[in-house]
C-alpha cells in the first residue's frame, strides 16, 4: 500500500432515521465528527424510502395511468405506471423536488457545520440515476423509452442547485439497477452490458453544468432492508467502475465511488476471493476516494476488520468506510450502532507492513 494513502473517512450514503433534517445532520456530525467528508440531509420523512414518494405522485399525473398497484412491501408489490395513449410525458411535468428540498436543508447544514467547526464538510445531494428512476416509474419495457425525459428533469434539478454558486455541494448519483443488472448477467456478457449501463450514467453527468462535483453510489437496493441481489464478490461493481473511470466527462469532478460489499441485512463476506477483483481498480486516481460499503451493526468487529484488510490489500490503498446503503430503513438504534461501527473501522491502525 502506498505510504501516501490519506486517513480513512466515514461516508453516509444518504438517508438516516430521524424526525427532522436538523437531527439527521447533527447525530452523524456528533458521532463521526471530522471523519466525515460530506453529509446528506438524512432524506427524512417521505424521502426515507428513496424515490417511492416521486412514484406515488404519478397517481395524480394527468398523462399517465396506473397499470398495477402496490404498497411497497416488496420490489414487485409497488405501483407501476404507463403513459396514456395520445399523451406526451414532459420533463417539466415530473415533480422531483430535489432542488427545493436541498435549498431548505442547506441552511440548516451550514449552521450546524459552523457550530461544530467542520468547515471542510461538503453538502451531499443524492440523485437517482435516470435509468433507476425510469425503471421505478414505468413498466420495465418502457423504462428506456422514457429515460431521456427523466434525464432532462433530473438535469434541471442539478442546474438549479449548481446555480447557487456554492463549491461545497456534491451530487451523489445512486445506481442500484445498474449494479443489479450487471450482477445478474453472465460474466462473458458483463463488459458489454457494463458499457451500455455506464454510458447512461456518463450521459447524466455530462448533462450537468461544468464544474459540478460527483460521487457514484452503487448498491443492490435496500427496500425494507432487503437487497435485490446478494453480493458474492466484487466483479460486477468492478466492471461498472472500470468503464466509468475510462470515460469520465471532462469538466466534472469525480470525488468518490461507493461499492457495496454486502446488501440489505446480508453482511459482507470476510473472504479473500470476494475482493480479489478489486485489484483491477488500482488504476483509480489517488484523488478519487474508494468507499467500501460493509459497515454493519450485526456483524462482529473482528469479521469486518478482516474485510477491511482484504479490501485495502486488493486495492493497494486505504479506503473510506460506509454501510452498503442508506440507513433510513433502520431503527435509530441500529443506525447509531452502524455509525459507531463505521467510526471504529475508520480508526483502525494501518495494516502492519502495509506502508499506510
Amino acid at each position: 500500500m502506498s505510504r501516501y494513502s490519506p486517513p480513512r473517512s466515514v461516508h453516509l450514503v444518504g438517508s438516516y432515521p430521524a424526525a427532522t433534517v436538523s437531527e439527521a445532520l447533527a447525530v452523524p456530525m456528533e458521532q463521526v465528527d471530522s471523519r466525515l467528508r460530506s453529509l446528506a440531509d438524512g432524506e427524512v420523512a417521505e424521502r426515507s424510502s428513496w424515490i417511492a414518494h416521486i412514484v406515488e405522485r404519478l397517481r395524480e399525473h394527468p398523462d399517465v395511468t396506473l397499470v398495477t398497484d402496490g404498497d411497497w412491501s416488496s420490489y414487485t408489490d409497488r405501483p407501476v405506471f404507463r403513459v396514456r395513449r395520445g399523451h406526451e410525458f414532459r420533463p417539466e411535468s415530473l415533480r422531483l423536488g430535489y432542488a427545493a428540498q436541498a435549498r431548505e436543508s442547506y441552511e440548516t447544514f451550514r449552521e450546524l457545520r459552523s457550530d461544530r467547526g467542520l468547515h471542510d464538510l461538503d453538502f451531499q445531494v443524492g440523485i437517482p440515476s435516470d435509468l433507476d428512476l425510469a425503471f421505478f416509474l414505468f413498466e420495465p419495457v418502457n423504462a428506456f423509452r422514457h429515460r431521456p425525459v427523466v434525464r432532462a428533469a433530473l438535469a434541471e434539478e442539478l442546474r438549479e442547485i449548481h446555480s447557487w454558486n456554492r463549491d461545497d455541494v456534491i451530487f451523489q448519483i445512486e445506481c442500484p439497477m445498474e449494479l443489479v443488472l450487471a450482477a445478474g448477467t453472465p460474466s462473458p456478457l458483463r463488459p458489454a452490458l457494463a458499457a451500455l449501463l455506464v454510458n447512461g450514467i456518463l450521459g447524466q453527468v455530462a448533462a450537468a453544468p461544468q464544474g459540478s462535483r460527483f460521487g457514484i453510489h452503487l448498491c443492490f437496493g435496500d427496500l425494507n432492508r432487503e437487497g435485490l441481489w446478494r453480493a458474492r464478490d466484487t466483479r460486477p461493481a468492478v466492471a461498472l467502475l472500470r468503464r466509468l473511470l475510462r470515460a469520465w466527462p471532462q469538466g466534472r469532478t469525480l470525488e468518490y465511488v461507493h461499492a457495496p460489499l454486502g446488501s440489505g441485512d446480508f453482511p459482507a463476506l470476510p473472504e479473500a476471493r470476494a475482493y480479489l477483483p478489486l485489484r483491477e481498480l488500482r488504476e483509480l486516481p489517488r484523488d478519487v476516494r474508494f468507499v467500501a460499503g460493509f459497515a454493519h451493526e450485526r456483524q462482529t468487529l473482528e469479521s469486518q476488520q478482516v474485510t477491511l484488510r482484504l479490501v485495502e490489500a486488493a486495492l493497494g490503498r486505504r479506503v473510506d468506510v460506509a454501510a452498503s446503503c442508506g440507513l433510513g430503513r433502520c431503527t435509530p438504534e441500529q443506525a447509531a450502532a452502524n455509525l459507531r461501527r463505521a467510526r471504529e473501522l475508520a480508526d483502525l491502525p494501518p495494516q502492519p507492513g502495509g506502508g499506510t
